[in-house]
């Protein structure tokens, strides 16, 4: 009988790197863009990149993606509760 394989999603071509921010990070994020922690754009809790790096509901992930343009950009997500 074969074993199932583990397969690292982050290991993939089409997927960001993800980070979870420091509690100074967020502060300082919110802070420098004038917004509240209400106002980012939210990823659910169960998201396979939300399990993969064992984020909280509460925590933000930074993600950064290559843009043509660009080089590279950062964008954030609120991890909220599904």
């Amino acid at each position: 009988m074969a074993t199932k394989k583990e397969f690292d999603i982050f290991t993939h071509e089409l997927v960001p790197e993800h980070r979870i921010l420091s509690e100074e990070e967020k502060e300082e994020l919110l802070r420098k863009y004038r917004i509240r922690i209400s106002q980012l754009p939210q990823i659910k809790a169960s998201d396979p990149a939300v399990v993969a790096l064992g984020a909280k509901p509460g925590d933000i992930l930074e993600i950064r993606r290559k843009s043509p343009t660009a080089g590279y950009y950062h964008y954030y997500r609120l991890v909220v509760e599904d």
